[in-house]
Parts: C-alpha cells; sequence; structure tokens
C-alpha cells in the first residue's frame, strides 16, 4: 500500500534520515494504506514514532529494575503507592514526574506493560508542548496498562509492525505469572525492547522467555499478531510546532 497526504503532496523518501526514514520506508511498505489529511499529522507521527524508540533506549541504558508489584518502587518523592498503582502526589507536575523515571531511574522497579505505559507517556512528553502535556495527563496512575485516554492506544490484529510499535511475545509455558509474556517496543530491523529482557532479536526474546518456563514445558514463546500504537491524529494538534 502507500502513503496517501490529503492536502499536500507527500514527501520523497530522500527527505528523511535516520530513525525517521526507516519508519517512513515501513508506512510506505506496509499491507495497510496509510491515510493523513496534512502533512503535519504525517511528519507529527514520525516524529513520536522516533521518539517512542530513542525513549526504548534510554529506558534499556537505564538502572530501572524490573519488579512484580509486591517488590516494585517509584521515587516516593513523587508517587504514591496504592494498591491499584502509582499515583502522582498533587504537588507534581506530570512532566516532572515521567522525566524523574528516567533520570533518577534507579529509584524505580516495575513490569514490562508498566514500561511500556511509561515510554508512551514520555514519547509523548518529548513531542508535544510541556504545558499541554500537563494539561492532558494531570492525576497519572501507573502500573500495568493503567493509562490515561489521552494516549489514546489503538491495538490491532496482523503482524504488519511498523518500528515504534508495541508488540507482545506470549509465553504459554510460564512458571512464574509475571513471565506469561513480554510486552515489547519494535524497534526496525528484527530489533525488539522489553523491559525485563532488554534489547533482542524475535528469535533472542524467544529463547529469552524459553528459560523462564515451567519444568517439563514444550511450547515455545512465540511473537502474537498483535501491535499497539497510540492516537498519532489526534496528538499531533498538540504538537510543540506545526511540522512541514
Amino acid at each position: 500500500m502507500t502513503v496517501i497526504v490529503q492536502s499536500s503532496p507527500k514527501p520523497p523518501v530522500s527527505r528523511f534520515r535516520g530513525i525517521q526514514r526507516d519508519i517512513y520506508h515501513a508506512l510506505e511498505n506496509s499491507e495497510q494504506l496509510h491515510h493523513y489529511n496534512t502533512l503535519h499529522e504525517l511528519l507529527f507521527e514520525l516524529l513520536l514514532r522516533e521518539n517512542l524508540i530513542k525513549a526504548a533506549n534510554q529506558m534499556h541504558n537505564s538502572q530501572a529494575e524490573f519488579a512484580p508489584f509486591t517488590h516494585s518502587k517509584f521515587n516516593p518523592e513523587i508517587w504514591t503507592k496504592t494498591k491499584y498503582g502509582y499515583v502522582l502526589k498533587p504537588y507534581i507536575m506530570p512532566s516532572d514526574a515521567i522525566l524523574d523515571v528516567f533520570y533518577n531511574s534507579k529509584e524505580y522497579a516495575f513490569e514490562c506493560s508498566t514500561a511500556i505505559v511509561l515510554l508512551f507517556y514520555k514519547a509523548v512528553l518529548d513531542s508535544i508542548a510541556v504545558s499541554r502535556f500537563n494539561t492532558l495527563f494531570q492525576g497519572l496512575l501507573v502500573w500495568d496498562w493503567n493509562y490515561d485516554q489521552d494516549l489514546g492506544i489503538d491495538t490491532r490484529i496482523g503482524r504488519d509492525f511498523i518500528p515504534g510499535d508495541v508488540v507482545y511475545f506470549y509465553n504459554p509455558d510460564f512458571d512464574h505469572p509475571i513471565w506469561t509474556g513480554e510486552n515489547a517496543v519494535y524497534l526496525g530491523n528484527n530489533q525488539y525492547f522489553g523491559h525485563g529482557v532488554g534489547l533482542e532479536t524475535e528469535q533472542g526474546m524467544i529463547e529469552a522467555l524459553n528459560t523462564l518456563r515451567k519444568p517439563g514445558a514444550t511450547r515455545d514463546a512465540y511473537l502474537i499478531s498483535q501491535h499497539s500504537r497510540l492516537n498519532y491524529k489526534y496528538l499531533s494538534q498538540f504538537a510543540r510546532r506545526i511540522l512541514s
């Protein structure tokens, strides 16, 4: 299929460099039609996907640990632990709280789905005006798949992955429930990041999860035909500037 921009000519691949070029090439060669009302919407999606990939690499290189909820931790100066997750203290700006996860990472320990939500927030923060971020995401509650509806996470069936998509490796014969599977960001070029496993190829993710199966397990872990994406068009209205 292809990329269609309603209000202006579609940009050539040669316009882009690095990660954005890889993302645009993947969109152009996707099995789906990718339609944008404006060039701004397309460029914002490229930016947000790039920032999600950058955030994944930041988390990979951070000191944040992997832990189930009972052994988890968030910086107590910023977050309050409840039975539902970690709630932002009322006097802390959401933008400061998300940045703290990455800049003060030794104070954090969480599992892979929480990691994905934090990565989504970090990518959005790096892509939109800070004032808009703080307005949209007041009163954050973070744990597992708790997230603010303004992220607009959309999960679809299929393996037509674009760099910056979130995918899931299922581990049917898990030993401990926390290793039922691994949520991971697709970085492109057969590279994935999942908090707890790290940076791996598809086969590397499967092999890592296979070491976490119950004794006598016979079924391999596998990458399921599903991917999750942010609502790029909706979020594009809050960009720091008009992209063209």
